[in-house]
């Protein structure tokens, strides 16, 4: 059937009837086309950058093309994400740092650079709106882009103007994507991911019942581990097990999210693509070289990191007020543990002060390989920290932040060193 279609070559953007087999550009012999016969129609796009900070990585450092790359902290942190060539061996995001060098010994180690990720991330972030107001990020290097509409403000069809985007980006930033296009989210978020790297794969109306049938539960949305074991051990191993099954049954079973997982298995998905999609948390955390179950020595570590969080919160003008102690064992076990003030706050000593209370209750002689801090239940900062008649030191804290702040502004970040905590005269 796709002999007989158009296509579209990613490569030359030459637009006729593919020749040969196997299927190839007549212009330029490219096999790399577009030849669903939907792909005309539809508007909802996936966009996830290849292999994101190992990519910027070798951009940055032409030796590294051609090696195995792992971004990722030192010998007992864990991976972050590593390139192709990497993955060969079996390395994955979020692996820990000594199975993945056991899987791939050879690999060249590069710590992250976060701050050259988000400018590269934001450079990229610029071209999607070129393209639509409608772009909903995920995360530094994926988003949702509603092109409903857009047509005729770029004079061409929509895969095209995705192909020419692919293009640009490899040309202009010197990285790749994938895309990923269909009639909505959900399965615009699996089409992107079908072809990596340097994909681009179409999800159309007429074959998503097909398509979904024999996929795994675990490829929808939402479906984690557990619900995943859970789904199995009730009889649902593949979507075209939830696709027979009646939906007020599953509701009955699971709830809402029976409802939910019934329309996902029949490529239902109703969420628009927002612009407007909040930050949900601000944290920061951190691998330790060393097992540390000292409270006081992880109580540096936890203000440290809590100076972080806070300087972001003020960078972006939020607060929260649920804060977040997590934790894990050297047996890679996690705790988390959480309190939610009375008011919101973006100050580094609540917010330590907060997670500190956690702390000691976790402090029992276990050694920890990880700590960090997050702030949650985000809103504007003029509704942080305003303390009251019973609560002077928030006031008192507030005014010395300021101050420290303002200093490291005007003679940079290490003019001034806080101690662990204010502690009252």
């Amino acid at each position: 059937m796709a002999e007989h279609l158009s296509a579209l070559c990613r490569d030359c953007l030459s637009e006729a009837a593919p020749a040969g087999r196997p299927m190839r550009c007549a212009a330029c012999g490219s096999p790399r086309l577009i030849t669903h016969a939907e792909r005309q129609t539809l508007s909802i796009a996936h966009i996830d950058c290849d292999a994101f900070y190992a990519a910027v990585e070798k951009r940055d450092n032409p030796s590294l093309r051609d090696k195995a790359v792992i971004v990722g902290g030192g010998q007992r942190g864990v991976v972050a994400t590593c390139c192709y060539i990497a993955r060969t061996f079996g390395v994955r995001s979020a692996m820990p740092m000594y199975k993945a060098l056991e899987a791939c010994p050879d690999a060249v180690v590069v710590r992250p650079d976060m701050e050259k990720y988000a400018h590269v991330g934001g450079q990229v972030r610029e071209m999607m709106r070129a393209l639509t107001p409608l772009v909903e990020p995920l995360s530094i290097d994926e988003a949702f882009l509603d092109l409903t509409g857009t047509e005729r403000l770029h004079g061409m069809s929509l895969d095209r103007v995705l192909a020419i985007f692919a293009r640009d980006v490899e040309k202009n930033i010197g990285i790749t994507v994938s895309v990923g296009l269909s009639y909505c989210k959900f399965l615009a978020k699996i089409a992107s991911d079908l072809d990596k790297p340097r994909g681009f794969a179409v999800i159309g109306k007429a074959e998503v019942l097909d398509f979904l049938r024999d996929k795994p539960v675990g490829m929808i949305w939402g479906v984690g581990k557990v619900m995943r074991e859970r789904l199995e051990a009730d009889g649902y191993r593949l979507i075209g097990d939830l696709q027979r099954a009646d939906e007020t049954d599953l509701m009955r079973r699971y709830g809402m999210e029976g409802q939910r997982l019934a329309r996902l298995a029949r490529g239902i998905d109703t969420r628009d693509v927002s612009s407007e999609r909040e930050t949900k948390s601000v944290s920061n955390e951190t691998t330790f070289n060393g097992d540390i179950a000292d409270l006081e020595t992880l109580a540096r570590e936890l203000w440290r990191m809590s100076e972080k969080v806070s300087d972001r919160l003020k960078e972006s003008e939020m607060a929260g007020s649920t804060i977040t102690l997590k934790l894990k064992t050297k047996d890679f076990k996690s705790r988390t543990r959480a309190r939610t003030l009375n008011e919101p706050t973006q100050l580094a000593t609540r917010i330590f002060n907060a997670a500190r209370d956690c702390l000691e209750k976790e402090a029992d002689g276990t050694a920890f390989r990880l700590i960090g801090v997050g702030v949650t239940a985000l809103t504007e900062a003029s509704k942080a920290d305003h303390g009251d008649l019973a609560d002077t030191r928030t006031t008192r804290d507030k005014a010395r932040e300021a101050a420290v702040d303002s200093l490291r502004k005007k003679f940079g970040g290490d003019a001034v060193v806080r101690g662990i905590a204010f502690e009252d005269e």
